[in-house]
């Protein structure tokens, strides 16, 4: 049988994108990714709506009138309780996709979303504050694991020439829950007070769209052939990936890391983090999840409307000229994601964030001259659509990309985990701590993300390096230097005893 699928493939070497390929990046971000961007945005049209309702339902309760602090306070906690609960998903990560798998653990996951979804609908038909925070951290909760999987799951399943283009189409639909959440949130559509609950529980009709579709998609064929040894499911998903090609290298290639991984079960997080093998990996996923969230873009997305009010922009304009920053999003996202295989994730990385860096200081100066300048009110604006435009060109998905390149398979949801909930730590702070800090310090709290983003791109200059067109065997080897680990380390940790089956090694259950 597995004959038989190798010899109807019997393409060239550099697969091209398949229908099937583009199809399941496409359900698997469209039901997933898109609805993070979704709810990083949609609170921010709302935002006093929200302050109103919690203030109602105080005075009906508890007969009491709370001050503007407090409301402050609760606003921010519904903005941040959404990272809280992505948090809290991204260390589930780990022992779901080694449970279910990748598509397994994506499909489980979006019962979440219908029940979050259902919380903040009704929330104000119960009169119940409480059921709109509960249900942003439900949905964050499975943003967490979401966040991590899709892109683990579509870096698996590509092929090498293809994995940086596959990579970056969750964060384009990142971009496109962002748009579509302003877009929805005008106040000439969803964007009143009698509909920002619907606007709040809108998240669960993607998801039901993917619920129909991606459980007829096969799973990773890494996971099936190196966790579960089936090969014969592997060969399949394979040639339902790749209906012309040579499958046949990309499972000579499974097969060689599956050897070097023949003795090491999956690993914990604890594991990874006390495995000197990987040093330089995890210190580097840590840098760059921390920098993309630290780099001032959460604080763009969460408070957009009150920067371009703190900008002089007049108040009717304002939700207009956020609209028009999510379309440069998604025209970004997908600028860097049809350039990424032909320039690298490098390149991305560095220009991204040196063009972040310099916007930043940008905002600080325009807000500290503008009542000298008219003009200046513009220059912050575009400052603020060169840091998402920057951002979404490379930062907002090579991160996710490369924490799936730099680990083998038993180092990968571990990795995933550590990425994800350093990633979600950072984006709570930013979304409860940056009401007070541009309180305290005004316009230059945008000096501080200048530092983060100047920071990080000098650090992928000199550490990280380019990994376009390379296996994940080939990616490990080229940090074995920096590790200080000869190369025999990275593949004599046991050597598995292979039985020919038509052509295929299969697994067996002695190792030596």
């Amino acid at each position: 049988m597995a004959e038989e699928l190798l010899l109807e493939n019997n393409g060239k070497p550099g697969m091209p994108l398949t229908k099937p390929l583009l199809a399941v990046a496409f359900l698997a971000s469209f039901g997933s990714s898109t609805l993070y961007g979704y709810n990083l945005a949609v609170v921010n049209s709302p935002a006093q709506y929200i302050k109103d309702f919690y203030n109602a339902t105080l005075v009906e309760s508890y007969n009491w009138t709370p001050d503007e602090e407090l409301l402050t306070v609760l606003y921010s906690l519904t903005v941040s309780i959404f990272a809280i609960g992505g948090m809290t998903g991204a260390l589930l990560v780990g022992k779901l996709v080694t449970k279910y798998g990748r598509k397994g653990t994506l499909v489980r996951s979006t019962v979440l979303v219908f029940i979050g979804g259902a919380l903040m609908g009704f929330s104000r038909s119960c009169r119940m504050p409480a059921m709109v925070i509960v249900g942003r951290f439900i949905t964050g909760v499975h943003s967490g694991i979401s966040l991590s999987v899709v892109p683990m799951y579509l870096g698996e399943i590509a092929p090498k020439n293809m994995r940086g283009f596959l990579g970056l189409v969750p964060s384009i639909h990142i971009c496109l829950g962002v748009f579509i959440a302003q877009v929805l949130g005008l106040s000439e559509l969803l964007g009143q007070e009698k509909y920002w609950p619907l606007l709040l529980s809108l998240v669960v009709f993607p998801t039901l769209f993917q619920l129909m579709l991606l459980p007829w998609f096969p799973e990773s064929p890494r996971y099936l052939l190196i966790e579960k040894g089936n090969i014969h499911a592997t060969i399949e998903a394979l040639k339902w990936y790749r209906p012309e090609g040579n499958i046949q290298a990309e499972v000579d290639e499974m097969q060689e890391e599956q050897r070097s991984l023949s003795s090491i079960q999956t690993m914990s997080v604890r594991g990874l983090l006390r495995d000197r093998c990987v040093r330089w990996q995890v210190i580097t996923i840590a840098v760059v999840n921390i920098g993309m969230q630290l780099s001032g873009i959460d604080a763009i997305w969460f408070y957009t409307n009150d920067i371009f009010k703190n900008a002089g922009i007049p108040e009717p304009y304002i939700q207009y000229t956020t609209v028009g920053t999510g379309a440069i999003e998604v025209i970004s996202g997908m600028l860097g994601c049809f350039t990424i295989e032909r320039l690298g994730r490098r390149p991305l990385m560095i220009g991204g964030f040196l063009f972040m860096g310099l916007c930043c200081t940008g905002i600080t100066m325009s807000v500290l001259f503008q009542a000298q300048l008219s003009f200046m009110r513009y220059i912050s604006v575009g400052c603020v659509v060169g840091i998402i435009a920057g951002f979404c060109i490379g930062p907002a998905g090579v991160p996710f990309l490369i924490t799936a390149e730099l680990f083998k398979q038993s180092h990968r949801p571990a990795a995933y985990t550590v990425a994800g909930c350093l990633n979600w730590m950072s984006n709570f702070t930013i979304g409860f701590v940056f009401p007070f800090l541009e309180n305290a310090t005004g316009p230059y709290c945008y000096l501080i993300f200048c530092v983060v983003c100047f920071g990080v791109a000098i650090y992928t200059i000199f550490v990280i390096p380019e990994t376009k067109n390379k296996t994940f065997m080939e990616i490990s080897q080229m940090f074995a230097a920096k590790n200080k680990i000869i190369e025999e380390e990275l593949t004599s940790n046991g050597h598995l005893k292979m039985a020919m089956m038509n052509g295929y090694g299969t697994l067996s259950l002695g190792a030596k």
